[in-house]
């Protein structure tokens, strides 16, 4: 019962969606280090109320974690420059309206607690590259080489028939 609701309310978003231009969003910030950890979530619930309040409907979201920055970076607050080298890295994608994104824009600049913050318009997919790994327990092709000096006959080579074989490849 609770699984057909939930499919009639996303119907009913997917329609909502076609119908009135919402696009897919995600927006990357980095919260000051200032902030102690255990005050992290209520910032980042924060961000994501904000999400919901200017009618946007979260797809997915990772909560923010500390990060080394790969350099230094300003923010001034009330005329004094803060310098950072660490900062909470969190992120949301989410669903929203194109006229709602520039008050987004506007109360995300005014919070102090924010070094900086990135707004792109994505895909509702996944879009995170899995990580590749080598099983040490699959074994890898052996790759012969030939030694120099050494010679190995092969089949004769049919330049018609290569030739005959490319035409066909080519024949629209």
């Amino acid at each position: 019962m609770q699984e057909n609701e939930n499919n009639e309310k996303e119907e009913i978003f997917t329609d909502k969606i076609e119908s009135e231009d919402l696009q897919v969003y995600e927006v990357g910030y980095l919260l000051v280090p200032t902030i102690r950890e255990e005050e992290v979530p209520a910032f980042y619930g924060n961000l994501k109320e904000l999400v919901s309040t200017l009618e946007g409907k979260i797809i997915s979201d990772e909560m923010p974690i500390i990060i080394n920055l790969a350099y230094s970076m300003q923010k001034t607050v009330q005329n004094v420059r803060n310098k950072y080298d660490t900062g909470y890295f969190g992120w949301v994608k989410f669903f929203m309206s194109k006229e709602n994104i520039s008050d987004l824009k506007k109360k995300l600049e005014q919070d102090a607690n924010i070094i900086r913050f990135l707004i792109i318009k994505t895909v509702k997919e996944n879009t995170i590259a899995a990580k590749r790994f080598a099983h040490k327990d699959v074994p890898r092709k052996k790759i012969s080489t030939i030694k120099s000096g050494e010679h190995t006959e092969g089949a004769p080579i049919d330049k018609e028939e290569i030739d005959k074989e490319i035409d066909a490849m080519v024949a629209v």
